[in-house]
């Protein structure tokens, strides 16, 4: 389990400061760890590096829209 305390953390460059829908993935873990910026404490998701990968591909593709 990844805890919502590792350091790294950070938003994406594409999130503004009035999106209320944000994420952040911290570097330097062997899983890539992701949680909801609102609630930091609260649970996070873990994905291996090759699954992040390929779903931020597949986002900046346009093959998955918010």
């Amino acid at each position: 389990m990844i805890s919502s305390e590792h350091t790294g953390w950070f938003k994406s460059s594409y999130s503004g400061g009035s999106q209320a829908e944000c994420l952040e993935v911290a570097h330097g873990h062997p899983l890539v760890p992701v949680r909801d910026s609102k609630t930091k404490g609260g649970p996070t998701l873990a994905f291996s590096t090759s699954g992040w990968a390929l779903f931020v591909a597949a986002v900046k593709e346009g093959h998955i829209k918010g």
